[in-house]
């Protein structure tokens, strides 16, 4: 009897150590999954063609405008939605609608303006894997379509290319982002649109899944030889709550380089709701 009590209570705490093992691999194991999925989601946030859900929720404030030195604050809500075109390829939507400007009269007497914005749609057809030197690109045509109110607006539909090229590796994430518009119909008495957007951007992202990004959000005006330069210095964190994942991010811009009346510098407050798989 004590020999088959001994081999019982052996039995019992092989069993229970072999569960306690077994619980605390499957913990570890959960916990290095987490962390590798918010790894590729840190990652993936910096990829502005990403197969992945996001809606950034943004405010942009800018100042130093015209003679009375003015404010201007841009709402703006920039959802991105990856369409899966084949085994191969992605269509990834890129929205940009400034839901809301604020902008002071620039000039003393004059009028301010509040309202909508234009609304930016780009499309981007991407392969799902980079290229064989680790390349992610994509492109498609962009369209502008004149939703702004009332001196908020371009009155003109517009359409043009838009293409994109980036890499990632060791935390690093390298490329840029170019689109340009031509006017095609809309107001006859307004001015026509021919405009180029370029966004070159770096960024790391450390271990703790905070970046530091770095970027110029410039546009050339065509018709009226106008540069305008912002130099962005952002920085965002990653993190989780009620277990959905979010971004946080604040940042600073420098104009270096606007026309005539153009705002001096500027700040960035932006929030980002992310969907994975």
């Amino acid at each position: 009897m004590k020999t088959r009590y001994r081999i019982t209570n052996a039995l019992a705490v092989f069993f229970a150590a072999t569960m306690v093992f077994g619980l605390t691999t499957l913990n570890a194991a959960a916990e290095e999954k987490a962390a590798d999925d918010s790894a590729e989601l840190a990652k993936k946030l910096s990829n502005p063609i990403a197969a992945l859900i996001s809606v950034p929720i943004k405010l942009d404030w800018d100042t130093g405008i015209g003679n009375t030195d003015a404010d201007r604050s841009t709402y703006t809500i920039q959802p991105v939605i990856p369409l899966e075109l084949n085994a191969k390829w992605n269509v990834i939507s890129r929205t940009i609608v400034p839901v809301h400007i604020d902008a002071e009269s620039p000039v003393a007497g004059g009028s301010d303006n509040n309202g909508m914005g234009d609304i930016l749609q780009s499309f981007f057809i991407s392969p799902k894997a980079p290229t064989a030197r680790g390349w992610i690109w994509g492109a498609g045509p962009a369209l502008s379509l004149p939703t702004g109110s009332d001196g908020l607006t371009t009155d003109k539909f517009s359409v043009g290319p838009t293409a994109v090229m980036l890499r990632q590796d060791n935390g690093w994430t390298f490329g840029a982002l170019a689109n340009h518009l031509w006017s095609i119909s809309g107001d006859a008495a307004r001015p026509d649109v021919n405009a180029t957007f370029l966004q070159p951007f770096v960024a790391f992202t450390t271990k703790t899944y905070t970046t530091l990004g770095l970027n110029t959000e410039s546009s050339y005006d065509w018709r009226t030889k106008d540069w305008t330069v912002p130099i962005n210095v952002t920085l965002s964190q990653m993190l989780k709550i009620a277990e959905k994942p979010i971004s946080l991010q604040i940042g600073y811009r420098n104009y270096v380089d606007a026309p005539k009346g153009g705002p001096d510098w500027g700040l960035r407050f932006q929030i980002t709701f992310l969907f994975p798989k």
